[in-house]
């Protein structure tokens, strides 16, 4: 894929990740960027569990960027709260 295309993949993935973790996006730069991690951590997570990871800029690498970008957030907010940090004391 073009650099172009991940970033249109990551705008709109990290967009409705945003909005379905936290109910708000967080910008429009860190949306881009969260979505492009999330398309790695999503092939990755997907990788592990035998799937293809994100292959082109279809649907199926949106479902998976996605999904990714929701994990992400989900861990990036709890080390962020302290919750991880919390316990590991």
């Amino acid at each position: 894929m073009s650099i172009f295309a991940w970033i249109i993949l990551g705008l709109v993935a990290g967009f409705i990740a945003s909005h379905l973790v936290n109910h708000r996006g967080e910008g429009m730069v860190l949306d881009v960027l969260l979505g492009i991690v999330g398309a790695i951590v999503g092939g990755w997570v997907f990788h592990l569990f035998g799937a293809e990871g994100v292959t082109q800029l279809n649907l199926y690498s949106f479902v998976v960027a996605v999904i990714g970008a929701v994990v992400f957030l989900l861990v990036y907010h709890a080390i962020r709260r302290g919750v991880v940090g919390r316990r590991l004391l």
